[in-house]
């Protein structure tokens, strides 16, 4: 039988619009990951990879539950978490392309929280993708870390675009590759612009889509309880009606 993670229990308490506790549960899987990124990495190891950006990730998603709940000071104690735990590990990484993607989710926990600051951190981080252009930035961007920082952009936009994928690899990165300064520092740049309307959206309509997993048009098998539709999201350990989030019914 497959072990419920903490994230599992966020995803499904995403469904039933329990929002403070998926942010418990988020930053339960925040705290967890920040722990033990791998069994074979600590947090305070160099990591080409930056699994423990994992964590940064649910802190920031958690912060947004937090919000939604009502629960203001609880959003920005986790913001303020989150941050502290960013810009420390920023000061041992030796690579400068993971020191700029840890300066971005510095913004995006300024902006999750609604604290003030966040442009020009942005701003900073594609100062900084742009000084370090290094030889592989695909190679990079596919990285844990920089997944990291793509998800929560990614899972926010869902809500307003009825389940849709609303934000793609496209919207994230820069036209060429080739130019692997700008290529990367398009990401913090179109943060900048997007990510606050779509926190403010996210909060408008006090709902937060669960992630995008596996998913499937028109199952005949399922139906939502709410919407009626018949579009399935199965995420986490949950199986969650694409458009609205809510727990499908079987038929």
């Amino acid at each position: 039988m497959r072990h419920i993670t903490h994230r599992d229990t966020a995803v499904a308490a995403l469904g039933t619009r329990s929002y403070e506790a998926a942010g418990d549960a988020y930053s339960r899987a925040g705290r967890s990951v920040l722990a033990d990124p791998r069994d074979e990495i600590g947090p305070f190891e160099e990591d080409p990879k930056g699994w423990v950006g994992r964590g940064l990730q649910f802190l920031c998603l958690g912060t947004i539950a937090y919000r939604l709940a009502g629960a203001d000071s609880r959003a920005t104690f986790r913001a303020v978490e989150a941050t502290a735990a960013t810009r420390d590990l920023r000061a041992i990484c030796t690579e400068p392309i993971q020191r700029a993607v840890l300066t971005e989710l510095v913004a995006d926990m300024h902006v999750a929280a609604g604290l003030d600051g966040a442009d020009s951190i942005y701003d900073d981080a594609a100062t900084r993708y742009e000084q370090t252009a290094p030889d592989d930035p695909m190679g990079w961007a596919t990285t844990p870390l920089f997944e990291a920082a793509n998800v929560v952009i990614q899972q926010v936009a869902r809500g307003p675009a009825n389940g849709e994928i609303a934000v793609n690899w496209e919207d994230l990165h820069g036209a060429d590759p080739n130019e692997p300064g700008a290529y990367l520092a398009h990401r913090a740049q179109y943060k900048r612009r997007r990510f606050p309307s779509l926190v403010e959206k996210v909060l408008e309509t006090s709902y937060l889509a669960a992630p995008r997993g596996t998913t499937e048009y028109g199952n005949s098998e399922f139906r939502c309880p709410e919407c009626r539709s018949r579009d399935v999201n199965w995420t986490g350990d949950s199986i969650l009606c694409m458009r609205c989030s809510h727990p499908v019914d079987r038929v």
